[in-house]
């Protein structure tokens, strides 16, 4: 990936990949960067200046070739490589993630669970057996993991990413609530539910006036 690319720009293709998605399932074979924008809530500009950070794409009074262009930012994104995938914590969230649709419609294989609840090691979540989590490096070596969903409590996940140094996982999915500091080679991402709760309430609280 090139330096100069930014991470507002990265973070915007998966929008534009779903959209694509659902432009194609309609039938849509061309789309104008305007009705991409229009779909997005984003200027046609900003499309056109993302999409330039990566090579030539569409066609110029024509638009863009939906089925062409969804293959091209899957393949940027990396989704075309087989990642396998790790849940450590299966309480709530864990289990929830764990029946996400999403990660092996995108190429994601979830091939391990862990857990500390001897209640819940042995047990099956979505065709998948909860390992103890005192085997996370041994089960991640075999099963070559790449990445790694973090969804256990505070106190355990600094402990749990720490372990996974020279390990085959390249990236974590973190939902701790704690600025975790990921080893060498690892690329972590935060996933603060708080975070987006609080702008939201900040946002309608502008306007908001309670009821007498």
């Amino acid at each position: 990936m090139r330096n100069e690319i930014s991470q507002a720009t990265i973070e915007r293709l998966p929008l534009y990949l779903r959209t694509l998605g659902i432009a194609e399932t309609e039938g849509t074979e061309i789309i104008s960067s305007d009705e991409f924008g229009r779909r997005l809530g984003i200027t046609p500009e900003q499309i056109r200046k993302d999409l330039a950070s990566f090579g030539q794409f569409g066609k110029k009074g024509v638009g863009y070739y939906v089925t062409e262009l969804k293959n091209r930012i899957a393949k940027i994104l990396g989704f075309e490589n087989s990642w396998n995938v790790a849940i450590v914590g299966v309480g709530n969230l864990g289990d929830a993630l764990a029946h996400y649709k999403k990660i092996p419609e995108l190429g994601f294989n979830l091939v391990a669970l862990f857990d500390v609840d001897k209640k819940k090691i042995g047990k099956e979540v979505n065709g998948v057996v909860v390992s103890s989590a005192e085997d996370l490096t041994k089960v991640v070596a075999e099963r070559n993991i790449h990445i790694v969903i973090l969804a256990v409590p505070t106190d355990d996940a600094q402990d749990i990413v720490d372990s996974l140094e020279g390990s085959t996982v390249r990236g974590i999915w973190n939902f701790v609530p704690l600025n975790i500091q990921a080893p060498s080679g690892i690329r972590i991402v935060h996933e603060d539910l708080t975070v987006g709760l609080g702008s939201l309430s900040y946002h309608i609280s502008q306007n908001y006036t309670p009821a007498e």
